[in-house]
């Protein structure tokens, strides 16, 4: 039914999960307000309550991601191109939806009407298996989806939310080849590595963000700074903010002691390798682990580099293919470093948080791929469907 509805009957049910939603506001923040509790008896990261933590704001925030997605176009039915044989065949490729699209997602409660709406959007029914520290929030979320999506006359299942959190519930979902037709976990290195064992269905792994800015030779060091405080402190505990600073040694006496300040006004913890700690008094000393790690707090590397071979050295040894920024005027620096850097994003003078899906115009996201296959970069829409091929004959024979 989804995959043939109409793009007016998806917008009707999405604009009216919209409406659920913040209709629903006060039960939706008062289960919420269980799961902060929970986690904060816990003693779980501020960052991970962070990612849990849900207000007025964010859940206008939810719903407006659901309207967007309503008003943008509909990739289903779209013609890709089409060739005319010699013998008069006509071939034509058309986007279709992937299916039955299950979503693995750890301590965001926005992701189950984010996945929500863009799978429903697409064509696809969304099965969400969220975790354990969010099951009440994600309930009262998903009934809210559930409901908008029936009013407007799409069934109720549409939106199907795995009450099973447990390890095997996780596994069951892994492996529902039958049903399944890609998965997409959003979480941490733990998820990431246990559908990398398990998972038989298809997965686009949306996986760590060691996001990296190079502030090259010719950078403008006021932009750099600004820049690189933005990419770091904005929000420390999501995928697209910076974990590594990679300074080059020209500017690194000028630019390092004033960065370096900057961010330690803003609370970051900072290590580095010999060269980055003779220049900053009191940094910690990096190793290879600091360098690949994702903190999503605030702490972050720092490398001084002699050149910029040895910047896209450093940063494809130690990035995850997420989102890698080149700080500079100098244009064939920049060009050399967005060919050679092996990432999804490489941006040029811009804060890594820009990675997202909504910035890049497409709605609400349903992950960020650091893979290749079929989808990368920051995934909406147009990720979330397929294709077919349709022949167009008068009668031919082989």
């Amino acid at each position: 039914m989804l995959a043939t509805a109409s793009t007016t009957l998806k917008n009707d049910a999405l604009l009216a999960a919209a409406d659920e939603l913040l209709a629903r506001r006060d039960d939706i923040l008062a289960a919420n307000a269980v799961d902060l509790g929970a986690a904060t008896e816990s003693g779980m990261a501020a960052s991970a309550v962070d990612r849990l933590r849900l207000d007025a704001g964010r859940l206008e925030s939810m719903a407006g991601g659901l309207r967007q997605v309503a008003g943008l176009p509909d990739p289903v039915g779209e013609t890709l191109d089409g060739t005319t044989r010699p013998n008069g065949l006509q071939i034509q490729r058309v986007r279709v939806p992937l299916g039955v699209v299950a979503v693995i997602y750890e301590n965001r409660p926005n992701v189950t009407s984010d996945a929500a709406g863009i799978c429903l959007k697409a064509g696809n029914a969304a099965l969400l298996r969220g975790s354990s520290t969010a099951l009440t929030t994600n309930r009262t979320v998903a009934e809210a989806l559930r409901a908008g999506v029936a009013r407007a006359g799409l069934p109720a299942d549409s939106v199907v939310l795995v009450d099973d959190v447990s390890h095997d519930g996780a596994l069951e979902v892994m492996r529902l080849v039958e049903y399944v037709d890609c998965l997409v976990p959003r979480g941490g290195p733990a998820l990431i590595e246990s559908i990398r064992q398990n998972a038989t269905v298809p997965v686009i792994i949306d996986g760590d963000g060691n996001c990296h800015v190079y502030v090259d030779a010719a950078a403008d060091l006021d932009e750099a700074v600004t820049v690189t405080v933005n990419a770091k402190t904005n929000r420390t505990s999501v995928c697209n903010a910076a974990e590594s600073l990679v300074v080059h040694a020209a500017v690194a006496d000028a630019f390092l002691p004033r960065v370096a300040d900057a961010l330690v006004a803003e609370g970051v913890e900072l290590v580095g390798d010999d060269a980055a700690r003779a220049l900053v008094p009191g940094m910690g000393t990096a190793t290879d682990d600091d360098f690949g790690r994702e903190y999503l707090d605030l702490k972050m590397s720092v490398a001084v580099v002699p050149n910029l071979d040895a910047a896209i050295a450093h940063v494809n040894r130690f990035g995850t293919g997420h989102t890698e920024a080149i700080l500079t005027r100098d244009l064939d620096a920049a060009r050399r470093f967005t060919r050679e850097v092996d990432a999804a994003v490489v941006m040029v003078n811009a804060s890594t948080r820009f990675t997202d899906g909504e910035r890049f115009g497409f709605g609400a996201e349903i992950g960020i791929s650091t893979q290749k296959l079929h989808a990368r970069g920051p995934m909406g829409l147009r990720e979330l469907t397929t294709y077919k091929y349709v022949v167009w004959g008068d009668g031919q024979i082989v």
